[in-house]
C-alpha cells in the first residue's frame, strides 16, 4: 500500500472579523518570508569564496522576529513556520541549479499562507472548518471528502476579486495496480483548438480568453482611466480580476473533463515533451498558448492517469512527428502553413493528424523497449 497525496479545494465565507485575520495573515507571512530572504541575501553576498560554507549557516527563525515585532504572535505561527520552509526550498533549489534565486515577496503576489494539522487544531465538519486562530470558518463543501483520507495540512487564499478559498491536503493509502496496456492514443498539440488525437478527433478548446478578449479590454480601459487606488478605481479592478477569474475557472473545467474523458477510454496517453514558454516566444503564439492551458492539462492527465495505474508517456521534442509520413516513415519538409501532409506513396491526411499518429506509434515503441 502507498501513501498518496489529494488535495481538495473549496470557497470559504469568513466573517469580516475572520477576514481581518486572514488578510493579517498573509502580510505577517509575507513579512517573515522577506525578513528572512533580506537576511540570507546579506550572508550570500558577503565576500566568502566556499559556497558550501554558505549552505550550513544558521538561519534566524520566525521565533526571533516574535521578540521585536509583537504583533506577529496575532496570526497562526505554524503559517510563519511554513513561510520559513518554503524559504528552505527556494535556496536549495537555487543551490542545486533548479531554480533562480529566490525573490521578495510583494502584494501582487498570490496572498496565501498554509498551516499543518497539528492535535486536532483543524477539523472539517458539515459546512464549517475549524482553523487556527480563525475558529469555525463556512465553506461551502461541493465534494465530499472520503473517510480514509487524513487531513495533513490547509492552504487559504484570496483571489484577485477577494473570494476566500482554502485547499486541503489529505493523505490516504492506495495499492495501484498497473494495468496492461491495451489501447494507447497519441496527442498532437494544435494551437487552434488543444489538440489531434491518433484517432482523428480534436478537443475544440473553445478559446474562453479570446471570447473574452473584448469584453476585458473593454473594463481595462475604465480601469486605466480612473484614479488608482480611488474607491471607483478599487470596484473596477474587481470586475476585471472578476472576468480573468471566470476565464481561468472555465478553463480549468475544461481541461478537467478532457483529460477525465482521455484517462476512461484509454491505457497510456502519449504526447510530446514540449516546451510550451519556449514556443510562445519564439513563434509569438503567446495568447493561443496561454488561453489553451497545455501545461496545466498535461499536469491533470498526468495524475488522474497514475491514479488509475495507466501512463503518461513523453516523446522527445525533437521528433520529427510532423514531418515524418504516418504510412511510409519518409521525412520531409513542411511549413507551418501547409494543413496538409501530402507524401509520394500517396498519403493526403491532415498534418495534425498524421503528427498524433506518429506520436503513438513513437510512444508503443517507448512502451514495447521500457
Amino acid at each position: 500500500m502507498a501513501k498518496q497525496n489529494k488535495a481538495y479545494k473549496f470557497r470559504m465565507y469568513p466573517t469580516d472579523e475572520q477576514a481581518l485575520i486572514i488578510r493579517k495573515t498573509f502580510g505577517c507571512v509575507r513579512f517573515v518570508y522577506n525578513k528572512m530572504l533580506a537576511e540570507r541575501k546579506e550572508t550570500y553576498e558577503c565576500p566568502k569564496d566556499d559556497k558550501e560554507v554558505l549552505k550550513k549557516v544558521k538561519h534566524p527563525t520566525p521565533a526571533k522576529y516574535k521578540k521585536e515585532f509583537e504583533w506577529l504572535k496575532e496570526v497562526d505561527s505554524l503559517a510563519l513556520a511554513n513561510a520559513q520552509l518554503n524559504l528552505d526550498k527556494a535556496y536549495k533549489s537555487f543551490f542545486k541549479g533548479n531554480a533562480k534565486f529566490p525573490k521578495f515577496k510583494s502584494k501582487r503576489h498570490k496572498q496565501s499562507y498554509t498551516t499543518n494539522v497539528v492535535n486536532g487544531n483543524i477539523q472539517l465538519l458539515e459546512g464549517r472548518i475549524k482553523l487556527p486562530k480563525l475558529k469555525m470558518v463556512k465553506v461551502k463543501q461541493h465534494r465530499e471528502i472520503p473517510s480514509e483520507h487524513k487531513i495533513k495540512a490547509c492552504t487559504v487564499s484570496m483571489s484577485s476579486s477577494g473570494k476566500y478559498y482554502i485547499s486541503i491536503l489529505t493523505e490516504y493509502e492506495m495499492e495501484i495496480e498497473s494495468k496492461e496496456i491495451e489501447k494507447v492514443v497519441g496527442l498532437d498539440f494544435a494551437m487552434d483548438g488543444l489538440f489531434v488525437d491518433s484517432e482523428g478527433e480534436k478537443a475544440n478548446y473553445p478559446k474562453f480568453y479570446r471570447q473574452m478578449l473584448e469584453k476585458l479590454a473593454k473594463e481595462q480601459r475604465k480601469l486605466s482611466r480612473k484614479k488608482k487606488g480611488s474607491s471607483n478605481w478599487k470596484k473596477q479592478r474587481i470586475r476585471v480580476a472578476k472576468i480573468q477569474e471566470k476565464v481561468a475557472n472555465q478553463r480549468k473545467n475544461f481541461l478537467h473533463h478532457k483529460s477525465k474523458e482521455l484517462v476512461m477510454n484509454h491505457d497510456a496517453v502519449v504526447i510530446e515533451d514540449l516546451d510550451m514558454k519556449g514556443m510562445s516566444q519564439a513563434l509569438k503564439f503567446g495568447k493561443s498558448v496561454a488561453d489553451n492551458g497545455w501545461g496545466m492539462f498535461t499536469s491533470f492527465l498526468q495524475y488522474k492517469l497514475k491514479e488509475q495505474g495507466k501512463q503518461l508517456v513523453k516523446i522527445d521534442k525533437w521528433f520529427p512527428s510532423t514531418k515524418t509520413c504516418s504510412k511510409c516513415g519518409s521525412i520531409k519538409e513542411i511549413k507551418l502553413s501547409e494543413r496538409t501532409y501530402q507524401c509520394a506513396c500517396g498519403l493526403d491526411l491532415d498534418r495534425d493528424y498524421n503528427s498524433a499518429l506518429n506520436i503513438k506509434k513513437e510512444g508503443i515503441r517507448l512502451l514495447a523497449s521500457a
